[in-house]
């Protein structure tokens, strides 16, 4: 996961003090010189180092636990950038205003802390052994929950540190630090027996010191007196800096013989690492989770990934395995839609019921339509696309599905619009591009991509419905040309679609751009003072919707994008997914929740 500042120029990564006074000293000491470096004792934190009336001065900016960034004191920020481009306006308790970066010198690279070679590898471990996820899944999974596992990952990277022995005694720690040279410096950590804490063994001048580390109720670890860290690695760090307390700065590895070799590819033991239940939900993996997370759901895993499941299913279903519950979900020209429960061999899962209306004159027609939908779906499995468990023919036709039981993301939005920052849109859009992806992998065309065709599970996971247009391609096509028009929403498809009936994942991806910007217009209606039969002609004067008021830019050119006339030269869902993947890691560890995390988002 990229760090928040390493876009920034005057960022310089993990440097000591020392360091930046250095580089601070080579750019001319003028008041309001300023750069930025990594905390050793806050996770995630970071020091701003300025000179001002030729002293430095160094402030630290902690990471809160809602993601805002703060300097003691201060106002909180949802970025680094954000910070420092505020305190640059108004000094607001510093020595003065920020004036001037320091910029890297030429050929300088930000400077990688240890946790960060690690830290990725550990993370995409953790999540997969978790959740058992691979590709898309796997990479959606992380960035959904990269703020909760980062810090859970830095409380136990010490265990992939040479320097970490587990748990000895006092004695075997003395007899590996006398083995071979003993250099001062020389130090090894490990677990005590008796208290399940840890000590820091050092060599100095032949002796080895021994030192008990302290493990407050906040969860700082310290020598006692001395500065406290978040984690035992950051202490380690700053202690070879500066002796704080000790004999000695630590100097030189006593390495563990057993650590694996390559860190990055070591996985943590973290207590409490659960497992799925054999009903197939996953339990929340700890405690912090601010919200439940797509593979925390019962509808993230098919119902059939049980090889016993996968023997017993058909397309058609058994009438008395399905329970028929009264309220009606939503309606439609088709029908409507009922609430369910299906008895599978080893559970009963919720569902939706699509159930035919029954009107003789276009009974054969709707009919053809839903089993062509039915079809469809049925060959489709992906966390992101709504499940097609099968058709039942009773007293009606019915189509029945996962449930998804937040409605659509148009309806959803336009209720909840103070409450649903722009960060959560870029979450579910991403989700979008992921299923979308998927079908552009196989040859599906979707032909009817709109926010009314996203379904929620929750706040913060959607899936792709209403296969009722789709097509299958061939697999050497690379478009489907409908025969008649029908009733088609027009303003939701690419010029090739109204002009030549001609559809491909390309125009998809126009239909995608559209239901973006209907997301981040928080469910407003696309081109609501033209008809559909004018929507044309606005695109062709090479008119485009206009950004809407809280949308990134960067979310914007990648509605532009969808929007380009010709079809060859729109980009296809990899590289959608791609740049939605990208640009949602990069704000994943900024706020959350309620008005905090929406001013985040107005750039």
């Amino acid at each position: 996961m990229p760090d928040s500042a390493s876009h920034l120029p005057f960022f310089y990564g993990s440097i000591s003090r020392a360091d930046a006074e250095e580089y601070l000293k080579i750019a001319g000491m003028i008041d309001g010189l300023f750069l930025l470096r990594q905390c050793l004792r806050n996770l995630g934190g970071y020091v701003l180092s300025m000179v001002y009336n030729l002293q430095f001065h160094h402030y630290p900016i902690e990471r809160q636990l809602n993601g805002t960034y703060v300097i003691a004191g201060g106002k909180s920020h949802c970025g680094p950038a954000e910070l420092c481009e505020y305190y640059s306006k108004d000094a607001d308790g510093l020595c003065c205003a920020l004036r001037r970066p320091c910029n890297r010198p030429s050929g300088v690279e930000c400077k990688t802390g240890v946790f960060d070679n690690i830290r990725d590898n550990m993370m995409r471990e953790y999540v997969k052994q978790t959740w058992k996820l691979e590709g898309d899944a796997l990479e959606q999974a992380i960035i959904s929950q990269a703020p909760q596992v980062e810090k859970l990952i830095a409380t136990t990277a010490h265990q992939q540190m040479p320097w970490y022995h587990g748990i000895i005694s006092r004695e075997e720690s003395e007899r590996k630090l006398y083995s071979g040279a003993q250099p001062d410096g020389k130090f090894l950590m490990r677990e005590r027996k008796e208290s399940g804490t840890f000590a820091l063994s050092v060599v100095y001048g032949k002796t080895v010191y021994h030192y008990k580390i302290d493990h407050n109720k906040s969860g700082k670890f310290s020598i006692p007196e001395g500065t406290r860290f978040d984690t035992l690695w950051q202490l380690v760090e700053y202690l070879k800096l500066k002796n704080d307390g000790l004999v000695t700065v630590l100097k030189e590895v006593c390495p563990n013989a057993n650590t694996p070799m390559g860190l990055a590819n070591a996985t943590p033991t973290i207590p409490g690492n659960r497992r799925a239940n054999h009903d197939g939900y996953t339990p929340e993996p700890f405690k912090d989770t601010r919200h439940i997370l797509p593979m925390d759901t019962s509808v993230y895993e098919s119902p059939y990934s049980d090889p016993e499941e996968l023997r017993e299913r058909k397309l058609f279903l058994n009438r008395d395995l399905l329970l028929i519950d009264e309220v009606e979900l939503g309606s439609g020209n088709f029908g409507c839609v009922k609430k369910g429960v299906y008895k599978m061999r080893k559970r009963q899962i919720d569902v939706a019921i699509k159930v035919l209306k029954m009107e003789k004159e276009n009974e054969k027609t709707v009919k053809d339509e839903m089993m062509k939908e039915a079809e469809i779906m049925h060959q489709l499995d992906n966390p992101f696309i709504v499940r097609m468990i099968g058709v039942c023919q009773a007293e009606s036709l019915m189509l029945v599905m996962e449930m998804a039981s937040g409605g659509p993301l148009n309806k959803f939005l336009s209720s909840k619009k103070d409450q649903i920052p722009v960060s959560n849109i870029v979450e579910l859009m991403h989700q979008v591009a992921i299923g979308m992806k998927y079908l552009e992998e196989r040859n599906f065309v979707h032909r009817d991509l709109a926010a009314r065709n996203v379904l929620l599970v929750n706040q913060h996971y959607a899936k792709i419905s209403d296969f009722g247009l789709s097509k299958a391609l061939a697999a050497d096509d690379s478009y489907y040309k409908a025969r008649s028009a029908g009733k088609w929403p027009l303003k939701w498809y690419a010029p090739e679609c109204i002009n030549f009936r001609k559809f491909s994942s390309r125009s998809d991806v126009w239909s995608y751009g559209v239901t973006m910007w209907e997301a981040f217009s928080y469910g407003q209606k696309p081109y609501k003072k033209l008809k559909g039969t004018e929507v044309m002609a606005f695109i062709e004067k090479n008119e485009r919707l206009a950004c809407p008021t809280e949308c990134p830019k960067e979310m914007y050119q990648v509605m532009l994008d969808c929007w380009i006339f010709k079809m060859e030269d729109r980009p296809n869902f990899e590289n959608v997914e791609s740049r939605m993947r990208v640009y949602y890691y990069s704000i994943a560890n900024k706020t959350e929740n309620g008005a905090t995390s929406a001013a985040s988002d107005k750039k």
